[in-house]
């Protein structure tokens, strides 16, 4: 439950929030043709996962090359690593942050301390929870740094303040997603060692840039979780969760997650998020992504769009006031339909009949000349399919197939 005062204070700052010009396909297309990268900004340092010194944590940031507004919403990536390993300019993070620099957007790029005890030897939830601490502490921390830019610097990275949004994939998915909802000291679970020094400081930290807020506008949550979903309540953060259902890292649902070989904790992962927000009424947009594994965009086209689409969308109806803040495939334009170049052979058919597409289709339905449905099917993701046509009786039908890029519907004949 929040504190009276911090709900005021939430209240207050969404009343003055005011949407972006989003003339000329800002925040929608990549209307920049490039970005510039100021690179390794140090944000904070604090004491070391095994406590054996200090280290200093940086951040990049990205901005559109030549742009002239000087109040442009902020997206902080956090990279994934299972929070031993990773990085700001990993393929989990960079290409997003730069696809959304071009967008308009400034973006940045953070690391954050790694490392977990006792790794060698097998580390249990104390020690896993305590190197999810950390991160969260640093990226309180990150938020603070660029709310303290505008402030005390005479804001050198054109942002909007009332428009940062953390985007967090793994490990970062971890990580925004505490930082949002593990908001409360009640809710720190009984085996974290507060006092241990490099989590000290209580939910904030001692990373760096105190006196601000690290509160966010939104998340974006890529195959991640959180350890309680309990800990959301009606009035948080948005969210918008990319999960695939078969991602054997992080849990698609509530599940055990390990280290390693090593079982450490129950978890919940997005799906879960996405039925604990919609039972409390929380805004939030959840895609899963049937049958893929764990983070699917990182180094697939066809996911990185899927991804991106959805991004966009969830970040457009807070920047720019759109109305719809979950990326509906039946929106999508006759452009986006022709990249998947779906085909049907034979036509007419007989007894079988295959489907093909340069883009994973997602499921299919047949219907007759009533508009009746016949037949559907959700597949695993598959580029192709073979349909057993011989128990339709002859006629004109309709295929509604939906793939990555929407619904399309194609006419074929049975004789």
């Amino acid at each position: 439950m929040k504190k009276v005062y911090l709900l005021g204070l939430a209240i207050s700052s969404m009343i003055t929030v005011q949407a972006q010009d989003c003339s000329g396909g800002r925040y929608s297309d990549e209307i920049f043709a490039d970005f510039d990268l100021t690179a390794n900004i140090v944000y904070g340092n604090n004491v070391t996962y095994n406590n054996s010194g200090n280290e200093d944590v940086e951040l990049d940031v990205y901005e559109p090359t030549g742009d002239t507004e000087t109040a442009r919403p902020l997206l902080i990536f956090i990279h994934g690593g299972t929070f031993i390993a990773g990085s700001k300019e990993g393929s989990d993070v960079k290409p997003l942050a730069e696809m959304f620099a071009r967008k308009g957007y400034v973006t940045s790029s953070m690391n954050y301390r790694l490392g977990m005890k006792n790794l060698l030897s097998g580390p249990d939830e104390s020690d896993a929870s305590e190197a999810v601490m950390r991160a969260t502490q640093d990226a309180r921390a990150a938020v603070r740094f660029f709310k303290r830019s505008v402030v005390e610097n005479a804001n050198p990275y054109g942002i909007d303040t009332n428009h940062i949004y953390l985007v967090g994939s793994s490990a970062g998915g971890f990580t925004a997603l505490h930082l949002a909802y593990l908001d409360e000291v009640s809710e720190i679970p009984a085996f974290i060692d507060m006092n241990d020094p490099s989590i000290q400081g209580g939910l904030e930290g001692v990373t760096g840039n105190p006196g601000y807020s690290s509160n966010v506008t939104g998340i974006i949550n890529l195959a991640g979780a959180i350890g309680d979903t309990t800990w959301i309540q009606s009035g948080d953060t948005p969210v918008l969760s990319l999960h695939g259902s078969e991602d054997g890292t992080v849990p698609f649902g509530t599940d055990m997650i390990s280290v390693g070989f090593t079982e450490i904790m129950e978890v919940d992962g997005s799906q879960s998020i996405h039925l604990r927000a919609e039972n409390i009424g929380l805004k939030n947009c959840f895609k899963p992504f049937w049958g893929a594994g764990h983070i699917p965009h990182d180094g697939s086209a066809q996911y990185t769009d899927t991804t991106e689409a959805f991004m966009t969308q969830f970040l457009l109806h807070f920047v720019c006031g759109d109305a719809d803040y979950c990326y509906d495939y039946s929106t999508s334009s006759l452009e986006d339909l022709s990249k998947a170049n779906l085909q049907l052979y034979p036509n007419p058919v007989s007894t079988k009949m295959t489907i093909t597409s340069d883009y994973n289709i997602n499921s299919y339905a047949i219907l007759d000349m009533n508009g009746r449905i016949v037949e559907e099917a959700e597949l695993n993701n598959t580029n192709s399919t073979t349909i057993n046509t011989s128990k339709l009786n002859d006629g004109i039908y309709f295929i509604k197939v939906q793939s990555f890029f929407g619904t399309e519907t194609k006419k074929f004949i049975v004789k």
